[in-house]
């Protein structure tokens, strides 16, 4: 998959540098794989969960960390839209949330 925000990434690994490995081990796999559908991806990633709007929300480092993402299947991209801790996320609703560049 073709993730096209790759320096908001780089971004929320300063901003958490607790979730840096975790996330960029994320961004190293996400963007070597390949998914046609959500059903693809959800074998690989068993924890993911679909939104409206083509979103999926993924759990980085275990449970403390959401991730909200962008995909267009078609294409084969993705984006970044939201990250933060668990407890953020509570406060966000991940189908409408929008994305802030960094």
């Amino acid at each position: 998959m073709n993730i096209v925000t790759k320096p908001t990434v780089l971004h929320y690994t300063k901003k958490y540098p607790i979730s840096a490995n975790s996330l960029l081990a994320w961004y190293k796999a996400f963007s070597q794989a390949t998914f046609n559908n959500f059903n693809e991806l959800k074998a690989v990633y068993t924890n993911a969960s679909i939104l409206a709007n083509n979103r999926v929300v993924f759990n980085i480092k275990g449970n403390s960390f959401r991730l909200i993402v962008g995909i267009d299947f078609k294409r084969h991209a993705a984006y970044i839209i939201w990250f933060g801790t668990h407890n953020e996320y509570d406060k966000v609703d991940a189908a409408t949330v929008a994305y802030v560049e960094v």
